[in-house]
């Protein structure tokens, strides 16, 4: 199982040069890859008309994850990359491709790419695209990104998108893992009919158990093989406030013994003051799960 990271971008973000000093102490450590979340905006929930349901504000700040791995492909030379996840139905399915295809290239194979269909009707709005809709425009981007992904001219007309004999140049040397994220059962079951992995999180261990139990179950329904399918937790509890180590320690092991592929520790909400404190906090998990 490889163990990995998911950068604290609420607590280090606001300044920008520690990020790279990040990157380069986690892959020092021997931590296999990064994750980074995704929002274009920021916004306020302040008399919202249906309230907005997720946990950040105007006030949170975040990197764009393809411009982030761009930058540190030149920095690390072993570190994966996991958009963990990008709410890929608010953005144009083409340049998409075209900027993972980019950090997939310059990184020589070290992306993967996560989406989902987020929470944020008011991001949705702003970028162009209808929040209603969204799981079914998922639907239809992931197996158009492969194929643009191919490098081949590509003819497709579908509900959301349409591309008239075009292609993807330079195309990536590899198809880049798809992994879909979320907490719905809809997620689910579109990672296990179209996707190459889950990233499960937003509650204790055993409850991503359960859920890697039930991906399980309905890849059997699809006659797809476990084996060849990816399974990623972000270790954290449900507040949101992260593990000890000792908890978040056994809490790896327990992913591992369910046949985890990948982890990943979150560092935020632990009050942790610096990029040094984050790194403390990750070198003695590192230290105790090798």
């Amino acid at each position: 199982m490889k163990i990995g990271v998911v950068y604290p971008q609420r607590e280090i973000s606001r300044a920008p040069t520690e990020l790279r000093q990040f990157a380069l102490e986690i892959e020092h450590a021997g931590f296999a890859h990064m994750v980074m979340y995704d929002h274009v905006l920021g916004v306020s929930h302040a008399d919202r008309d249906p309230p907005l349901g997720g946990p950040y504000d105007e006030n949170d700040p975040f990197h764009d994850p393809f411009v982030s791995f761009g930058y540190l492909a030149a920095a690390t030379t072993r570190l994966e990359f996991f958009t963990g996840v990008l709410v890929l139905p608010q953005r144009q399915t083409a340049l998409v491709a075209r900027q993972a295809a980019d950090v997939d290239l310059l990184s020589a194979g070290r992306l993967n790419l996560g989406v989902g269909v987020g929470w944020n009707a008011v991001e949705y709005r702003a970028l162009g695209q209808p929040f209603h809709l969204r799981g079914k425009r998922l639907d239809e981007q992931i197996p158009l990104l492969r194929k643009l992904w191919s490098g081949e001219l590509v003819g497709w007309k579908g509900e959301f998108d349409t591309i008239d004999r075009a292609a993807l140049c330079p195309a990536p040397s590899r198809q880049i893992p798809i992994y879909c994220g979320g907490f719905a059962p809809a997620a689910f079951r579109r990672a296990a009919r179209i996707a190459d992995g889950f990233i499960f999180g937003g509650q204790r261990i055993s409850g991503l158990v359960e859920q890697w139990k039930q991906v399980q179950a309905m890849l059997a329904e699809n006659g797809r093989p476990i084996n060849d399918f990816g399974a990623q937790a972000l270790i954290l509890d449900e507040t949101f406030s992260g593990l000890s180590v000792g908890e978040a320690v056994d809490a790896l092991n327990i992913w591992r013994d369910a046949g985890g592929t990948h982890a990943s520790i979150v560092t935020t909400g632990r009050r942790l003051s610096s990029s040094e404190d984050h790194i403390d906090y990750l070198l003695q998990i590192i230290q105790r799960a090798s």
